[in-house]
């Protein structure tokens, strides 16, 4: 792991603590600060409205100028779990990753991939009312895993 890639973490970590995302936490596993863990929150208007969905950042010991691996675990009817999301931010395309990308910006384009409809590895496609029933069922799913609750207790 580079000294790099472990300033540019703590200092994300700083500002996220200081200037929260809406609907959303993220926060390093204490073990290892290149695995963030993240829950967003289904917003009102969407048929993710009241869900909370963990997930993982993975980041390269190479950050920020490598992409990291993204995934979901918590059911939510648009990602499969436990899969890599391929995504423009994500290992999948280092290509098209960009060094000036953070935290906050990745946790962004996450939640408003979440929200379209386009296909790309690691989705699944699913109607309104199996994404709704996930939202409901989601915190029962989170409270199962013992890292979401010895992470996010305030979730709980």
């Amino acid at each position: 792991m580079t000294s790099l890639a472990i300033h540019r973490l703590r200092k994300e970590y700083k500002d996220i603590a200081s200037k929260p995302i809406d609907n959303m936490v993220a926060r390093p596993f204490e073990e290892n600060i290149l695995e963030w863990h993240y829950v967003i929150e289904g917003t009102s208007g969407t048929p993710y409205e009241g869900g909370r969905y963990h997930g993982t950042i993975t980041f390269p010991s190479e950050y920020p100028m490598k992409p990291p691996k993204i995934e979901m675990l918590t059911p939510n009817g648009r990602f499969q779990t436990h899969t890599r999301l391929c995504l423009s931010m994500s290992d999948f395309h280092p290509e098209t990753w960009n060094p000036m990308w953070t935290v906050r910006t990745i946790l962004l384009g996450l939640y408003s991939f979440m929200l379209e409809d386009s296909p790309t590895t690691g989705c699944i496609v699913t109607d309104d009312e199996y994404k709704k029933q996930a939202a409901k069922e989601s915190h029962l799913h989170n409270n199962k895993n013992p890292v979401f609750c010895k992470l996010f207790p305030e979730l709980i």
